[in-house]
């Protein structure tokens, strides 16, 4: 069996590797098909081997949770939320531990790593707390003597894919409510975070007393995605992850008239007023922008501001930005960590190169270090140009000027992308009525569009997502179905 090197970072028994490194889990632990290194980006080391899953040992898992499902949704609601309020206790207890995994396998700041562990641990007592909302109501029937209700049921068994940017609480957002509503559940972590996204969460339940056979859990990349969205025994599938993997996830689930909750990427727009406080407008534009390195789906990703403040407000910006420092988070006192993987710079340095190509001038940052990248601001920018119109995933502030509201508006809804918008403004009446028009799943007005609360939906329009939102009582949207229930209490003659 593969084990974790001496190099992983120094936890207890629960992250020591033994029990997991080079496994699946799948009604407990098993050894893998697949193995794969788990690197740190910031500095290339290798921490640890983790098990990843194949077509195989998906139609395994996903008819082992079939088979297991129903007994779990037969238990009483008491039973189900005190397994989730034990997996919370768990992430509480061990939380210092996965933190420093969390540092070291996905590059997040120390206090961005604290902030999602107790974030995840906020989304179990929510969903926990969903095992005693109504689940169905009483309707009218024509027929004298028949009692009709109308009820929510589990899908069954849900399929959950999520990524690597926030990889536990965007596991447990999904995985955490479809077992509250008595689902089984198959997840695929993403192979850059198979500690963070997956060990974490399978072992918060088993430690919980979820029997054998309801969770599964495996990482792998695209052929094991793929399985668990076709195969038969998913209901359903919770997708996070980028628009153009999500109209894949979207397609082959549709093909197979199977629902799919697609939560996907973001090109989110921040109005800046004339009337805008500057100091507080472009603060909002470095913490949206630069937060995790602005690998964030809902980060600002497009800065419109008032032409007749535009320069005083990217002198401040850039001013900001060159405060900021990019380094490692597990070993300096730094703002931003590295870019995740290799692929990820290609890309962040290509959108940025062929945009200063076109013309845009770079007023902070604009060239990596190694896996770092700075702090970028970038003004003249326009429409056509990739920084505008693609999503970055990285931390660039494309500026880019307006002369009047409808022009901010237009440019802001000008996109196929509908995650999140803000808008800042001294007048909030003024900055009210901007955010009424924007096309977005979520609006903030005199804020920044990086902004999640367990109690509220969550989710995207266009090709920001299908519609469908995350988020207390609308997990019950998600995770459960309408079933008509009639009953009489003596059965009676038809006319034939």
């Amino acid at each position: 069996m593969a084990t974790a090197t001496t190099e992983a970072p120094a936890a207890g028994d629960f992250f020591s590797g033994e029990t997991w490194a080079g496994k699946i889990f799948s009604a407990g632990w098993i050894d893998a098909p697949v193995t794969i290194d788990i690197t740190e980006p910031a500095t290339g080391e290798t921490l640890g081997t983790a098990g990843a899953g194949d077509p195989a040992s998906v139609a395994a898992a996903a008819a082992a949770a079939a088979k297991a499902q129903p007994e779990w949704a037969a238990t009483t609601f008491l039973e189900r939320g005190a397994v989730l309020r034990r997996a919370a206790s768990f992430l509480e207890r061990e939380l210092p531990a996965i933190t420093e995994w969390m540092v070291r396998e996905t590059g997040s700041l120390r206090s961005k790593s604290e902030f999602e562990v107790m974030r995840a641990i906020d989304q179990v007592h929510q969903a926990a707390a969903l095992v005693v909302q109504p689940m169905g109501h009483t309707v009218p029937s024509w027929t004298p003597g028949r009692t009709s209700v109308a009820r929510r049921v589990p899908v069954g068994v849900a399929g959950v894919i999520t990524p690597w940017n926030f990889p536990l609480v965007l596991g447990m957002r999904s995985v955490a409510p479809a077992l509250a509503v008595g689902n089984a559940v198959v997840l695929k972590s993403d192979p850059n975070s198979p500690v963070s996204g997956g060990v974490v969460i399978a072992r918060a339940f088993e430690e919980a007393g979820l029997p054998p056979g309801v969770l599964h859990v495996l990482s792998g990349g695209a052929e094991v995605g793929e399985a668990i969205v076709t195969d038969p025994n998913v209901s359903m599938v919770s997708f996070t992850g980028s628009s153009r993997v999500g109209k894949r996830v979207g397609e082959l689930a549709g093909a197979r008239l199977k629902p799919a909750v697609l939560e996907l990427g973001g090109n989110s727009p921040l109005i800046v007023l004339r009337d805008a406080d500057i100091e507080a407008a472009s603060s909002a534009a470095a913490w949206g922008a630069f937060l995790h390195a602005g690998q964030i789906c809902m980060a600002v990703s497009r800065v419109l501001v008032d032409e007749t403040i535009a320069e005083e407000y990217v002198s401040a910006l850039a001013e900001r930005a060159g405060r900021l420092r990019a380094g490692n988070p597990a070993t300096e006192e730094v703002a931003l960590g590295p870019i995740i993987n290799e692929k990820q710079m290609q890309r962040v340095e290509r959108i940025v190169g062929d945009s200063v190509a076109q013309g845009a001038s770079v007023h902070a940052g604009g060239n990596r270090n190694g896996p770092f990248y700075p702090p970028t601001v970038l003004a003249d920018v326009t429409p056509s140009m990739p920084v505008y119109a693609e999503e970055i995933f990285g931390p660039v502030a494309p500026v880019t000027t307006f002369t009047e509201e409808d022009e901010a508006i237009e440019l802001a809804n000008g996109t196929g992308y509908g995650l999140a918008a803000a808008v800042q403004s001294r007048s909030h009446e003024r900055a009210a009525r901007v955010a009424e028009r924007l096309r977005a799943g979520m609006v903030h007005v005199n804020d920044q569009t990086v902004n999640e609360e367990s109690p509220a939906p969550f989710g995207g329009f266009g090709i920001s997502g299908n519609g469908g939102h995350f988020g207390g009582v609308a997990n019950l949207e998600v995770f459960t179905k309408w079933q008509w229930l009639t009953s009489r209490e003596q059965a009676a003659p038809f006319p034939f």
